[in-house]
């Protein structure tokens, strides 16, 4: 080409999660069934969406305004009612014009960075969930900054790590929450919720939270909400559908603004938000005009009362298959629907393996493990898909110095559930020893 085509920094736009459905795709051509454990997406593990909810949506395809456009920022009354919800949290008050609709909440992060400055810099966690941390390189032309979060101790954030990077990085504008997290499953206690609210006040900072989990938790754990704890601290919350209901193939998501007001810089920027969505028309309106008709349903609460209940019981046999092998460090989850298990490096080497008897599997994961300098969690992956025909993601894709891999707990089926997650940890032991 005459000239360069690519911005500095848009190689950053990965995603693993997805990108390891290649590699597995070239082993269901070889005759062989996978197991899917990559991606958070309940339709693919047979959930089921209630025919209730099936009835309001057919009910709303029957209607003439279903197929018109919706208010730029989204339909008033899903906004009302959304507003409201929010509201009885007793926290930060908002309005149906403090929430902003979009085509999922990728397409929310993506237009987020878009308009940020390169050098205005959002801090967030690691492992980190691959749409914020590529969106935020990208934008900034370098790599994403990030905090740690622990893994010896229940995945909390560290705090001093948090504080001290902030401190000594003045391009750092805002942090990045994501609670319950993607990809370890924690539920941040208030305490620490607050902790980031003290870190905001002290720096001036603007602060993100991606609450699309915030619903899901289980086994005696609740959500708090950004909304409760943040004061008249400027802040966003990224919400949406995909998860909850469940409905990811509807893409549709939204950004609430907490204390838009108490900052010009951050009325700006939420005000910009705004005219790229005028720019835009509107987001899908079908979802957002099922929105309270579902949330609102009699039945709704008891749906997602044992939904939860049920990933809760999948995360109990996780623990107790996972639990106990040596090798590993493993945190039960509280929310969501995904656990992140991390090897003890010191047991990891570049020639260990898993046994493969088909000849053309082995010679199809000899054409995946020719970089030497290749992370040795994605080593493991690849073994994996290869061996036992198992698709999870490597931590190291997530941003995370640390080694080891994201499984789901979406497999409805507890007789499958349990035989896949025993082949993994056999598959640990195994693959450690050789």
């Amino acid at each position: 080409m005459r000239q360069l085509l690519l911005r500095p920094g848009a190689e950053e736009l990965t995603y693993e999660i997805r990108g390891i459905v290649k590699k597995a795709r070239q082993v269901e051509a070889l005759g062989y069934e996978m197991t899917w454990e990559n991606i958070g997406d309940p339709i693919q593990k047979s959930n089921h969406v209630p025919d209730w909810m099936k009835e309001i949506i057919a009910e709303l395809l029957k209607q003439d305004k279903t197929y018109g456009y919706a208010d730029s920022k989204g339909v008033l009354e899903t906004r009302k009612f959304l507003a409201e919800l929010t509201n009885k949290g007793g926290g930060a008050q908002i309005t149906a014009e403090d929430i902003l609709f979009f085509n999922g909440l990728g397409d929310a992060i993506a237009k987020l960075y878009q308009f940020l400055i390169p050098t205005a810099r959002i801090i967030g966690p690691s492992p980190a969930y691959s749409t914020h941390s590529s969106a935020e390189a990208a934008h900034a032309n370098t790599a994403p900054i990030t905090y740690k979060l622990d893994p010896d101790n229940q995945w909390l954030p560290d705090m001093e790590d948090l504080y001290l990077k902030v401190k000594y990085n003045p391009a750092i504008v805002g942090i990045l929450i994501i609670n319950p997290d993607n990809p370890t499953g924690m539920v941040y206690p208030r305490e620490v919720l607050e902790g980031f609210v003290k870190i905001a006040e002290e720096f001036n900072l603007l602060l993100i939270a991606d609450e699309i989990y915030q619903n899901i938790t289980y086994n005696g754990i609740t959500a708090v909400g950004l909304s409760e704890v943040i004061g008249n601290r400027p802040a966003i919350s990224l919400k949406g559908i995909s998860k909850e209901f469940p409905w990811p193939g509807a893409r549709c998501g939204w950004m609430e603004f907490y204390n838009r007001e108490v900052s010009t810089e951050f009325s700006k920027l939420c005000q910009t938000l705004e005219n790229a969505k005028m720019i835009e028309v509107c987001s899908t309106i079908l979802p957002q005009l099922a929105i309270p008709r579902i949330m609102s349903h009699p039945e709704y609460r008891s749906y997602r009362t044992h939904a939860n209940a049920q990933i809760g019981k999948r995360s109990e046999w996780m623990a107790e298959i996972l639990g106990d092998i040596p090798g590993i460090k493993f945190n039960p989850t509280q929310g969501a629907f995904y656990n992140t298990i991390v090897f003890d490096e010191s047991l990891l080497r570049p020639n260990q393996k898993l046994p493969i008897t088909d000849s053309k599997l082995q010679a199809l994961l000899d054409t995946w493990l020719t970089d030497d300098t290749m992370p040795l969690d994605k080593r493991f992956v690849y073994y994996l898909l290869a061996s036992e025909r198992i698709c999870v993601v490597p931590i190291s894709s997530f941003c995370s110095d640390l080694r080891g891999f994201r499984v789901t707990l979406l497999e409805e089926n507890e007789a499958v559930f349990k035989d896949t997650f025993r082949r993994l940890g056999k598959a640990i032991e195994e693959y450690l020893k050789s």
